[in-house]
């Protein structure tokens, strides 16, 4: 269960409060966790055993080996490490990349910063990518695959496992920080990234997976820290909380699915019904269980927010990567879907039906009175 949050808080896919049990190992490790694990004294050596858990219980629900895995300070980081060690490592082949049209933001400025040249394999209207279409824009000279294993904008998962095929030789990053904690890892990964915060761990740590084989070198100066992958000292009270707080978002998933997933249904087909002239979009079936993105034609995304804050709701908006833009969010675009007036809801462990009802009873009048305050009530 998760720290007290308001009752209207419905942007969970952006950050969650620390859960229950993340909380109660942060606090445990502030005590007993704060000596350098790097040392060989008594509390140094305490220090390594507790992080080398960590290490180990965070493997166990990613499916890889605790060699596998460091720890980062943000899934950006995790996602920028991939990605260049990856082109540092593979130089040889070429620096050709390979990604999906609706990566996250952190993975497409690494491509972009790094590679020589990236194809984007485009998305259906759903928001999903095709495995054989993705297939044909590999190269000889690809050096690496992005595929997120389900979109962080409308929850549509990913065939990661198809892509995975298909790529042979080309090592897949997969960034799973919507993910993780919340449906099952996905096989075929050569490189994984995700984020605490966003499965109700602390801010400040992110995950680097890399699996034994894949060439990989470090694009930033040598340091022992993290197997060499993550210079500078761990925050290991952080860590700590953070692979307590996976093991209990994962232990919970499957209830949790079965909760959040009538909840979201209960959403897509009332605002479809409610409001006239929008556009519920990705995929109302194989999608995660806590996500749902809908767009208002006639209707300022940031004027829709600030409307909805006022009744108590926070939710996300636009682009979730780009909300203090006016571009219009690159996820929608590549699916060739409505992108004005777009909302994002993604609810947490504490979210109610009555909340999800309120919601839907202030929604309407809410988006009238918007189109009618922009002369587009008549249209």
């Amino acid at each position: 269960m998760s720290a007290s949050v308001d009752g209207g808080y419905l942007d969970a896919a952006a950050a969650l409060p620390l859960s229950s049990a993340a909380r109660e190992a942060l606090l445990a490790a502030l005590e007993d966790g704060w000596a350098d694990p790097s040392r060989l004294y008594g509390a140094a050596r305490r220090a390594r055993l507790l992080l080398e858990g960590a290490r180990e219980a965070v493997a166990d629900v990613l499916g890889a080996r605790p060699d596998e895995v460091a720890f980062t300070g943000s899934g950006t980081q995790a996602a920028h490490l991939a990605v260049l060690g990856v082109l540092a490592g593979r130089s040889g082949t070429g620096a050709h990349v390979v990604h999906s049209a609706i990566e996250h933001s952190c993975v497409l400025a690494a491509v972009a910063h790094a590679a020589g040249e990236a194809s984007a394999a485009p998305v259906d209207r759903l928001g999903r990518v095709d495995a054989a279409s993705f297939g044909a824009a590999l190269r000889r000279d690809t050096a690496l695959a992005c595929l997120i294993s389900a979109s962080h904008e409308v929850g549509t998962v990913q065939p990661v496992g198809a892509v995975a095929e298909r790529c042979g030789r080309v090592p897949l990053l997969v960034d799973a920080a919507q993910s993780a904690g919340r449906a099952p890892i996905p096989t075929g990964w050569a490189l994984l990234t995700a984020s605490a915060h966003k499965w109700g761990g602390p801010p400040g740590v992110g995950v680097l997976a890399i699996r034994t084989g894949t060439r990989w070198r470090s694009p930033l100066p040598a340091d022992e820290r993290e197997g060499g992958r993550v210079p500078g000292a761990p925050g290991l009270p952080q860590i700590l909380s953070a692979a307590v707080g996976l093991q209990a978002a994962a232990a919970e998933a499957a209830s949790e699915d079965a909760r959040l997933r009538p909840l979201v249904d209960r959403l897509r087909l009332g605002i479809a019904a409610r409001v006239p002239d929008v556009e519920v979009v990705g995929d109302p079936d194989d999608r995660l269980p806590h996500l749902l993105t809908f767009s208002c034609l006639y209707v300022d995304g940031e004027a829709l927010l600030t409307a909805l804050d006022r009744e108590g709701f926070a939710v996300g908006s636009g682009s979730s990567c780009t909300a203090s833009t006016l571009e219009p969010s690159h996820v929608l675009v590549a699916m060739g879907v409505l992108t004005h007036g777009n909302v994002r809801l993604s609810l947490h462990r504490g979210t109610t039906e009555s909340e999800v009802d309120r919601f839907l009873s202030v929604l309407p009048p809410l988006v009238a009175r918007l189109r009618r305050e922009a002369g587009a009530e008549a249209l």
